[in-house]
């Protein structure tokens, strides 16, 4: 907003002299969204008025091609909401008059004109390889901005896991060309949004999953610019940039928090005016969700289970947003778009899914794919049975309701690859038997080639734990690369970083080495790297080249088909226009033989194969004896 104009329409006069002026009877301290955009397939707009008194002023606009709806006024005298019709506005400066007791302040907001239509925004697709990195722990690009005045927290402390240590996008920025020679085609990002909060025992920010403004980057890493002009670079670079987001809760230092906007705003705040609930050391009282999805789809589920997962609180930091208020709901849709137009993202993964309300979350989603119809969101959804996961997925018929949610989280995937990594492949069950039951119920998703795969993620231990065991991890990358789905890297796996929760997140969640200033290990140098860290990112480059370029139709489009585990060997193959990919991994401690009988109907009359991560070449005429925990990944 570019000007506040202030408009005294009252004499002021005591006894025949001027009187000292009173203090303004309303403010307008801010407005969101900060500005918009004409030519949105949906018009509408709802503006968050922010200001001392402004719930009762009059407000109106004679901007051309643009009405007022509705005027909103809620239970704060703090807030306003105005509801906009934007369909006929063209691009300029709109001005918003607003008055109360022949009191009128003016204020400028501008509409923006689109960079582009909805329909040409491209989400990420299975043809991706999306790699996930949290900003404060990959590289600090920019010292200076590792403390900003006025903040609640002044501690960057790099010996301390759960504190900031000063990673940002500038330091982001400055390595993508890194990125871009590993192999992978998108970026997701842990949250980069405001989370204003101090550092305490039981509160740490770094993570960005507490936010405090929905419409400013977190200055510690950076500004809003800074966030555009990575996106840009990115681009430029062929890398998709993923935004993380969080409809299911705040944080507690938002200004809705200390001044609630309605009395249902937040999800069972009664908690904190009844002393029920969970307290932690800071004496805020709150109702702890149960961490428990299972009653949100059980169609068992008691009521009292059911608002408890949903309507509860994460932790006492992080108030939970009711989703159900639909001005609460707007401006969380609303924000979405906001961040869309305004950087060029490619793509949001949804904290928290199934925590927050499915009808106003289906919503969210219906209007998104409207407006951006090749656009791609994933939410996250924590359950390790396929069928919960499947449920979540848009069109599924297994649902009550549809969700619209185009990818989904295979959890499933995650916690069979953990358990594959310490078993041994038997006849039964164990070990890869886990991964081929779980790949069974891919007929219960109404899209399997958008369901999203990992082995480890920010939530979750590494893969290595404490160890450096390359020959486990690499079985786990050949399938997680191969096998139908949208696969995601955690940062640093390709340099054999481990680390477990067994303390603190902060230990899977560590600085990537070479980032910050002082580090004398440089991961991101082939020169900085120790030889197994080079032979594992070597491996992994070659598979993720090939699999954007050669390989990429196969993997994308292929027909998948997998073998019961046999001998311990677990192979999974792909076959498209003539081409075919056969991953095989060998679930043993010992030397297992294939034999390739077995498997004519994906062999066919091929006589040899290249291994693509090393470019050897295997003979398929007679049984292959693969060594203890070996990985192929043959190409015919």
């Amino acid at each position: 907003m570019k000007k506040i104009l202030l408009i005294a329409l009252t004499a002021l006069w005591v006894a025949g002299a001027w009187a000292i002026p009173k203090a303004p009877i309303f403010k307008v301290n801010r407005i969101e969204p900060t500005n918009w955009f004409v030519g949105m397939k949906d018009p509408s707009l709802q503006l968050m008025v922010y200001g001392a008194g402004i719930r009762d002023a009059q407000v109106s606009t004679d901007y051309a091609g643009v009405k007022i709806d509705s005027v909103v006024r809620l239970d704060s005298p703090n807030y306003l909401l105005v509801y906009l019709n934007t369909a006929g506005a063209k691009p300029g400066t709109m001005e918003l008059k607003f008055t109360k007791d022949k009191l009128t302040m003016i204020v400028d907001y501008e509409l923006k004109v689109r960079e582009m239509s909805g329909d040409r925004r491209m989400g990420f697709t299975n043809a991706d390889v999306l790699y996930m990195l949290m900003p404060d722990r990959f590289a600090n690009g920019n010292p200076a901005n590792d403390r900003v005045p006025g903040m609640r927290s002044q501690v960057c402390d790099r010996s301390k896991p759960s504190y900031r240590h000063g990673g940002d996008l500038e330091g982001i920025r400055q390595h993508l060309d890194y990125l871009t020679d590993l192999g992978v085609t998108a970026l997701w990002f842990t949250p980069v949004l405001e989370n204003d909060s101090p550092e305490s025992p039981w509160n740490d920010t770094y993570h960005g999953y507490a936010t405090t403004n929905y419409y400013r980057v977190d200055p510690r890493f950076g500004t809003n610019e800074d966030y555009r002009r990575l996106v840009d670079e990115a681009h430029s670079k062929g890398l998709k940039v993923v935004m993380d987001m969080i409809f299911n809760h705040c944080g507690f230092e938002h200004p809705w928090v200390a001044d609630m906007p309605s009395r249902d705003w937040f999800n069972s705040h009664e908690w904190l005016k009844e002393s029920k609930g969970t307290s932690d050391s800071r004496g805020t009282r709150f109702m702890q969700t149960s961490y428990k999805l299972a009653p949100v789809l059980d169609p068992y589920a008691s009521d009292f289970d059911k608002k408890q997962t949903v309507e509860g609180w994460f932790v006492s930091t992080m108030p939970d947003l009711n989703q159900n208020n639909p001005h609460v709901m707007n401006y969380l849709i609303q924000n979405s778009i906001w961040w869309i137009e305004t950087v060029g993202i490619d793509g949001i993964r949804m904290d928290t899914y199934p925590y927050a309300f499915a009808g106003p979350m289906a919503r969210w989603m219906k209007t998104i794919d409207n407006e951006y119809p090749n656009f791609n969101v994933v939410g996250e959804t924590w359950f390790e049975q396929p069928p919960y996961t499947a449920a979540w997925q848009r069109d599924s018929k297994i649902a009550k309701e549809n969700s619209y949610l185009k990818t989904v989280m295979d959890f499933s995937f995650y916690a069979c690859m953990d358990s594959a990594r310490i078993e041994t492949t038997d006849g039964q069950w164990r070990g890869f038997n886990r991964v081929y039951n779980s790949l069974v119920f891919d007929y219960l998703y109404p899209n399997p080639s958008s369901v999203m795969a990992f082995i480890e993620n920010h939530d979750t231990d590494r893969y290595l734990k404490d160890g450096k065991d390359d020959l486990t991890l690499k079985q786990a990358l050949a399938l997680l690369l191969t096998v139908n789905r949208i696969p995601q890297l955690y940062y640093g796996t390709e340099v054999l970083m481990n680390g477990t929760k067994r303390i603190t997140d902060g230990n899977v969640r560590k600085d990537f080495p070479g980032g910050f200033p002082g580090d004398t290990h440089n991961a991101f140098t082939a020169q900085g790297r120790t030889k197994e860290e080079n032979d594992m990112f070597n491996w992994l480059r070659a598979l993720l080249h090939w699999r954007k370029g050669a390989g990429n139709d196969v993997i994308t489009k292929g027909k998948q088909t997998q073998f019961l585990p046999h001998n311990g060997i677990y192979v999974v193959a792909r076959r498209y226009n003539g081409k075919t990919v056969m991953t095989i991994v060998n679930g043993t401690n010992a030397n297992a033989t294939m034999p390739v009988k077995r498997y004519a109907e994906i062999i066919g009359s091929a006589i040899t194969a290249r291994d693509i991560p090393t470019s050897s070449h295997i003979s398929l005429v007679s049984d292959i004896t693969l060594t203890p925990r070996q990985t192929l990944i043959l190409e015919f």
